[in-house]
């Protein structure tokens, strides 16, 4: 990604809801580092260079949110910024020298193993720039405020070497409430959060606070002894984990070094009243095995990273342009980390997403049913990880409704759905049905067999049978797009009705099941309804009952093809994106004709409908300009007003997998 692309907020540590930290600056020194929720969860860096400092990450001054720049080091210069998908990289000069910080997540989507490592590798290369040697050290920290919900928690820390090879310090709260805290604005408050470092006689490793870090800076000499004030509040002077890379008289050659970034977060998510681990601890591997293991394979990983990076990139860039590159860089790891990735009590994967700055629920289906491109694309087994806690919890006693749930709970307690007080009137009957129905036909198209809708058979045939009954025309009720309130004679939602009981029939093909053929019959008649009772002339309505000028984005549509069904003519597409031509706003084409707001994951849909490049990069160029002029500095959000360019709400949520459908449609798309 070039420097000419500002990100409103840059990825750093990217693992889960939880462990998420990210820098809402254009300068990764212009502000403290951030927990994707907006709190400060600190993280400072200094170059003492010739003795000098200057600094290069965070704020030395951590206990305020006001500004404190005269008090403050100097700063290095930031040079450059390149955002790849799994890599952070900040280029600074200053002193003579330059320094290269590299943040790398390893989310790997074919290595589950190395997906669900809660680590994230910083690295950092320096070098002289001016033929002179210069002396310098690195010093980086985090503060405790990484594993606090508020800084009023006290915490408590300690030090620990492993296996003699390195260096970790960790800090967590004393009380450890594992999985009581359930909500959206939430960080973790139970678990530790630890800096390691490999074991050498040029790396010192100190926990100490805020008040030191200032004398620190001012004197070059780290404490002699962790601070011995605990357990006490994050809030009182502050206590950080540091790290000082004593990198020597450094010329012209690179002078590399890193660390890890950890979070042991003990048990991960409650399902059904058990708590579960995440997954890389299934075959019985301790904290301290996987952190050996993240350092031992540290060189290997990095160069699959690369690997991936320039893979993705080149992809990306071919199938729609330099824009669409910028814009998968920037959310392949939101995507990911915006999930948990566990492993039940049989050893199968299950993948639960939160609703971040929407509601906070978990494993919401039409939060699912956006991200699956990215997943569908590299590996169908986290689609399938989506869905079990819904078909689990569907067959239960507790879900009452004959149509598909919303969600099983409020993050991180999957124990049943909450989502509107589980009111009837508040469902979302004929979206969770059709979405789970087009998953499940999605996985057995991408997997090349049927065997996981057999295992989930009965309940995928009840909601094929609720869509035949009831989604021709929908009554009056919510959609995905909640936020637009109720709707009744819903087009687009007609739309996803008829190609999830196409989904149903393609399933039954697969099974060998002859009823497939009237569902597919079914389909096929209600898709030519549709087309009579959504005309408008020159594109389709927004209702069945509404105005001739009423318009809707119809991004369902997108599964006609990509699934092969065929149901709609291919006029109906085009028909519909010569439309959207010309209500394009400066940020984009808004989601329908009642407001100026979109949804950016369902404008990305509509343009991997066009049958060219040149329309699909016309249409996805102003949600590159907001990404990059928006003022909402936050990880990318996909709610926002197309005139404004202001967020609506919802941010860093893991519909932004949605994105990556074009990269389903090289088979369907010329030049």
């Amino acid at each position: 990604m070039t420097t000419n692309f500002r990100p409103p907020s840059v990825p750093l540590v990217t693992v889960d809801p939880y462990f998420s930290v990210w820098s809402a600056a254009d300068r990764l020194y212009d502000d403290h580092t951030r927990h994707w929720t907006n709190k400060i969860q600190g993280m400072t860096g200094v170059a003492i260079i010739d003795g000098a400092p200057r600094r290069f990450m965070g704020k030395v001054i951590t206990h305020t949110e006001e500004p404190s720049e005269g008090l403050e080091p100097e700063a290095l210069e930031q040079t450059d910024l390149t955002v790849e998908p799994v890599t952070t990289r900040y280029t600074f000069q200053g002193g003579g020298i330059e320094l290269q910080v590299q943040f790398t997540t390893p989310l790997l989507l074919d290595d589950l193993d190395l997906l669900s490592r809660p680590v994230t590798y910083l690295t950092f290369h320096v070098r002289s720039l001016d033929g002179q040697g210069h002396d310098v050290k690195i010093y980086i920290d985090v503060t405790g405020e990484w594993c606090v919900n508020t800084p009023d928690q006290q915490v408590s820390w300690e030090h620990r070497v492993i296996d003699g090879r390195l260096n970790t310090m960790s800090m967590g709260t004393v009380e450890q409430p594992i999985l009581q805290l359930a909500g959206d604005d939430t960080r973790i408050d139970w678990g530790y959060m630890v800096l390691a470092v490999p074991r050498s006689s040029r790396i010192q490793t100190v926990i100490h606070s805020a008040t030191t870090r200032e004398q620190y800076v001012r004197t070059g000499q780290l404490p002699a002894q962790d601070d011995s004030q605990k357990p006490r509040p994050v809030s009182d002077n502050v206590p950080v984990l540091a790290a000082e890379f004593e990198c020597g008289t450094v010329g012209d050659e690179w002078v590399s070094e890193y660390l890890m970034l950890a979070y042991d977060d003990i048990h991960a998510i409650e399902y059904f009243r058990k708590p579960l681990d995440a997954y890389w601890k299934r075959n019985g591997w301790t904290f301290h095995d996987m952190l050996i293991a993240a350092a031992d394979q540290y060189e290997t990983i990095m160069q699959r990273c690369e690997r991936f990076n320039r893979e993705l990139m080149t992809e990306s860039q071919a199938a729609g342009g330099n824009r669409y590159r910028d814009i998968l860089a920037l959310t392949y790891r939101q995507a990911i980390a915006a999930h948990k990735l566990v492993a039940d009590e049989a050893g199968r994967v299950l993948f639960f997403s939160k609703e971040n700055f929407s509601n906070g629920c978990i494993a919401t289906v039409d939060v699912s049913y956006p991200s699956i491109p990215l997943f569908l694309r590299y590996n169908p087994e986290l689609i399938k990880g989506m869905m079990r806690p819904i078909f689990k919890y569907a067959m239960s006693e507790d879900w009452t409704f004959d149509f598909a749930p919303h969600d099983v709970g409020t993050y991180p307690k999957a124990n049943g759905q909450v989502y509107g007080e589980n009111k009837l009137e508040y469902q979302m009957p004929i979206e969770e049905c059709g979405n789970m129905l087009l998953m499940a036909a999605a996985v057995c198209k991408y997997e090349g067999n049927a065997d996981f809708a057999r295992e989930h058979w009965e309940p995928l045939t009840a909601w094929a049978g609720y869509l035949l009954k009831n989604g021709l025309d929908p009554d009056n009720q919510l959609c995905t797009d909640d936020f637009a309130g109720h709707l009744a004679h819903n087009a687009n939602l007609s739309i996803k009705a008829i190609l999830g009981i196409a989904a149903y029939s393609y399933m039954c093909d697969r099974l060998g099941l002859e009823e497939g053929a009237a569902y597919l019959e079914a389909a096929r008649n209600m898709a030519n309804e549709w087309m009579s009772m959504a005309d408008a002339g020159d594109h389709y309505k927004l209702t069945f009952d509404s105005a001739d000028d009423s318009w809707s984005m119809k991004y369902n549509l997108v599964w006609d093809r990509l699934l092969a069904f065929n149901l709609f003519p291919t006029e109906v597409a085009a028909r519909e994106l010569e439309y959207y031509q010309h209500h394009q706003n400066r940020y984009g084409l808004p989601l329908d004709s009642r407001d100026t707001y979109t949804k950016s994951d369902w404008l990305v849909w509509c343009a991997a409908m066009c049958t060219t490049q040149a329309g699909f990069e016309s249409m996805i160029a102003p949600l590159w300009d907001f990404m990059n002029e928006t003022s909402a500095r936050v990880p990318v959000t996909d709610w926002y007003d197309t005139i404004s360019g202001k967020q609506m709400n919802f941010q860093n949520r893991s519909v932004v997998g949605g994105f990556f459908i074009r990269l389903l449609m090289s088979g369907s798309r010329s030049n």
